[in-house]
Order: C-alpha cells, then sequence, then structure tokens
C-alpha cells in the first residue's frame, strides 16, 4: 500500500475529533450515571439502618411523633417518631404552594399576554435576581421582619408554618413564574386568533382557552416550585422555630425534615441511632423528590395526550 492508499484509509481529524468528543461524553455520561447510583445506594443503606440494625419500626417512625433517639423513652424504646416532621414540611410546602401559584400565574399571564415588549424585558431580569438571592439571606429577612411582624398580629413567638411558608414562598415564586410563561407561550397563537375571531374577549381568550391549554404546563410549574420547597433547608430552618412537635396552628414552632437535619447532623457521631435516623429522615425527602418528579412525568405525558 502506498503513501496515497494509506492517506485514504487514514481517519481524517474530524472523524478523530468525533470519536474523541464521543468517548468523553460516553465517560462523562457514566460517571453521572454511578455518581447519582452511589449516593442513592449510600443514603438508602444508611436511612435504613435505623430499621434493620437498631430495630425500630417503620410504623412508629411514620406515625408517632416523639423524637428523641438520643434516650430512652416511657415505653423502653427510643423515641424516633418523625410524624411531626412530615406533617410540618408538607404544611409549609403546600401552604407556600397555595401562596405563590396565583402571584405566579397572575404574573407569567401579564409578561406573556398583556404587557408591551419593553414591561416584559423590565420584569425578566426581576424574577432572575430572586433566582439569584442565597438562601441564607431569604432566612436571615424572614428573621428579622417576618417573624417579628407574625409576632405583632398573631401573638406567640412568629416562629411556625405561616413564617416558613411566606419566606419559601418569594423563593419559589421566580420558578413557578418562569416555568409558567414557558407553557404560555407554548400555546399555539392560532388558538388565541380562533378565540377572537370568534367573538371572545381578550380575558375570555386568556381565561378559556390558554389558560386551559397551558395547565399541564401549569400544573408542573407548581410541582417543581413545591419540590423546591420540600427540600429547602436554611431558610426555613431559621424562622420555622425548630421544635420537634406536630404543629397545633399556623404560628406555633415546629420543625421541617429538612431543618432537624441541618440543626442536628453535625451533633452526632456515624453508626449510632441519633445519626442514624436522621439518615432516614434523609431517606424520606430523597422518596419525596422521586414522587415529585414522578408527578413531573405524568402530569407531561398527560399534557402530550391532550394536545
Amino acid at each position: 500500500m502506498n503513501n496515497i492508499q494509506k492517506r485514504l484509509v487514514k481517519p481524517s481529524a474530524a472523524t478523530r475529533q468525533d470519536r474523541r468528543g464521543r468517548i468523553i461524553s460516553f465517560v462523562c455520561v457514566t460517571f453521572i450515571m454511578v455518581l447519582t447510583v452511589a449516593i442513592i445506594g449510600f443514603i438508602a443503606i444508611r436511612g435504613l439502618s435505623t430499621f434493620t440494625e437498631n430495630h425500630i419500626s417503620v410504623w412508629d417512625f411514620l406515625t408517632k411523633s416523639d423524637w428523641n433517639p438520643g434516650q430512652v423513652g416511657t415505653n423502653g424504646k427510643p423515641e424516633v417518631g418523625a410524624l411531626a416532621m412530615i406533617v410540618a414540611s408538607f404544611a409549609v410546602t403546600l401552604l407556600a404552594a397555595l401562596f405563590a401559584t396565583p402571584f405566579a400565574v397572575a404574573v407569567a399571564v401579564y409578561m406573556t399576554e398583556l404587557a408591551p415588549k419593553k414591561g416584559a424585558r423590565m420584569l425578566q431580569p426581576v424574577i432572575e435576581l430572586l433566582v439569584g438571592i442565597p438562601s441564607v439571606v431569604y432566612g436571615f429577612v424572614g428573621l428579622v421582619v417576618i417573624v417579628p411582624a407574625i409576632r405583632t398580629v398573631f401573638g406567640g413567638t412568629g416562629f411556625g408554618v405561616l413564617a416558613g411558608a411566606i419566606v419559601l414562598f418569594v423563593m419559589i415564586l421566580p420558578t413557578i413564574t418562569s416555568l409558567t410563561i414557558d407553557s404560555l407561550k407554548q400555546v399555539p397563537d392560532y388558538y388565541r386568533n380562533a378565540s377572537l375571531a370568534l367573538g371572545a374577549t381578550r380575558w375570555q381568550t386568556i381565561y378559556k382557552v390558554i389558560l386551559r391549554a397551558a395547565l399541564p404546563g401549569i400544573m408542573t410549574a407548581v410541582v417543581f416550585g413545591m419540590a423546591r420547597a420540600f427540600g429547602e433547608a436554611l431558610a426555613v430552618q431559621m424562622v420555622i422555630g425548630n421544635a420537634a412537635i406536630v404543629p397545633t396552628n399556623l404560628v406555633s414552632p415546629t420543625s421541617t425534615l429538612t431543618s432537624q437535619l441541618t440543626s442536628q447532623m453535625g451533633d452526632t457521631i456515624m453508626g449510632t441511632l441519633p445519626n442514624n435516623a436522621l439518615w432516614s429522615l434523609a431517606l424520606v425527602l430523597l422518596l419525596m423528590s422521586v414522587i415529585f418528579n414522578v408527578l413531573v412525568k405524568i402530569i407531561g405525558k398527560r399534557g402530550e395526550l391532550t394536545k
């Protein structure tokens, strides 16, 4: 084989570059998959140790509200009941989503359907700014502004579900708003034109056509916002009160799964029951994240079927 034939058979520079790109992509994807499986496996192993090694009942863990894994309770067993944190986490998340959804939908409708281009360009940086503010800043503002305000209006200490929900409301508002804007923009223009051509007003078109067509996307945005709220730790810890008791009202101190983890993880020893119990709380958080992701997939598929 002469030199000309060797040059023709030899892979070109573009082919070699394509192969390198594929190899690098494969290595990166494999690394991410292995890392994800390792994290899930580690949390699962540590979280299940409470039930396999320390012989704590799963039913008691999910249904009892007494939390004191470092000491023996009146029944002769350690008190490892996570019901108070689970209830508080859901209460704060649902209330924050209830506060944020109307505001997010209203802002999204204004930016996509009503505002001039200049107005939409002015609002977009404001939404992006809210995303970039650190959680500790939200928590500090809640501690010095929201908690005293609740104390003045409703009495008590000011710490509790209401304070945590208000802080999370501001934190998840840009997430729900941005995803809702994307959903409204995906509604075809001929929906709007057909509605207006049939004599509907602009508000009738928005309410009965655009919002209904974008409903699966809006629901997905709300679920993403709830997932963001459910996993928030530092900001909630600063305003929730950090008392592992079932909240009796919106202004009674309580504790969420994340606030309990962040406040106690540094005070436990690896392998002991108090440490394993905290890993069990982390496992509950992981399962909730999986459930939120499944809900997003289900809503997305239903939205595709309705198109």
